[in-house]
């Protein structure tokens, strides 16, 4: 740097320095190597065959979690598994059937069963999977909070111009039709809060099991490329959104992959991910059916 550079840089103000150097291309390329230097000094200290083993089940489990969800996930299934129990019980008439069909909150208690079946699927067989099968501790697959605050910058310059995106397009009649997911969130506070909790509690799993089991389970193996193959199934994930925001995806997925393993937790994730959800959720309520009016309906 010559010294009118020199003297140029004292002027500029010390936060708007480190935005600068955050969104420097070159700052990827160091955080991949990095990451690469950091995985080929723990391969010295491992067992390729007991490596090799873990990294084959790492991906087994994660075709059967990722499986379970796809064809699990659906209101249809939960319909399917009333008439099932019907059966089973004996329950004549199929009273059952009939008291979900009708349910004033049969639409809430189908994403209920979708969030169960992420929960089991993207969080809690890989977690019993890293406890009981591999024997090691959740804080090495990111369930920690690690360095979150070092890498606060990142996650806020990640999340920005998302939220602003997505500012812009709330105004478009398809958002607000599209979101929230749940249809009657409008109708009453518990509607809404309820679900809320089901669509977070969603994301938390979904970030443990993409940047958590997945790309620590193959990063000591592959390096930074476990980045690039997390964010295959994760870009399959979002097919049935929206397409621009599959698209983001790719993207998305690859920088919040870097952003994990450099602060060694899923939390700033998380993090990103519930306010991008909650600020999309309300403004589409805004520009479209509005806010609850009343506690419960």
């Amino acid at each position: 740097m010559d010294s009118s550079a020199r003297k140029l840089t004292r002027f500029i103000p010390k936060p708007l320095e480190n935005i600068g150097r955050k969104l420097n291309p070159k700052q990827i390329i160091t955080a991949l190597t990095a990451i690469d230097a950091e995985a080929k000094a723990e391969r010295l200290l491992r067992d390729d065959d007991a490596e090799r083993k873990r990294v084959w089940l790492v991906i087994i489990v994660a075709c059967i979690c990722l499986l379970l969800v796809h064809y699990l996930k659906y209101s249809s299934v939960l319909a399917e598994t009333i008439r099932l129990l019907e059966s089973s019980f004996g329950i004549e008439n199929h009273q059952w059937s009939r008291e979900f069909r009708y349910h004033p909150y049969r639409e809430l208690i189908g994403y209920l069963w979708w969030g169960a079946w992420n929960l089991i699927g993207f969080l809690i067989i890989p977690m019993l999977t890293i406890k009981l099968v591999m024997k090691q501790p959740l804080k090495h697959y990111g369930w920690q909070m690690g360095g979150v605050k070092q890498h606060w910058l990142g996650y806020v310059l990640l999340a920005s111009p998302i939220m602003f995106f997505a500012f812009l397009v709330s105004f478009r009649d398809d958002f607000a039709n599209h979101y929230p997911f749940y249809n009657l969130a409008h109708k009453s506070w518990l509607d809404l809060i309820l679900w809320e909790c089901i669509y977070i509690a969603q994301f938390i799993a979904v970030e443990f099991f993409f940047r958590g089991f997945l790309v620590n389970g193959l990063r000591i193996p592959f390096g930074s490329l476990s980045i690039a193959v997390m964010c295959l199934p994760y870009l399959m994930l979002h097919f049935p959104k929206l397409w621009l925001e599959s698209f983001g995806a790719i993207s998305f997925g690859f920088f919040l992959g870097i952003l994990a393993l450099r602060s060694k937790s899923i939390w700033g994730g998380v993090a990103v991910h519930v306010s991008i959800a909650l600020m999309m959720d309300c403004m589409a309520m805004m520009q479209g059916k509005g806010f609850p009016e009343q506690l419960m309906r």
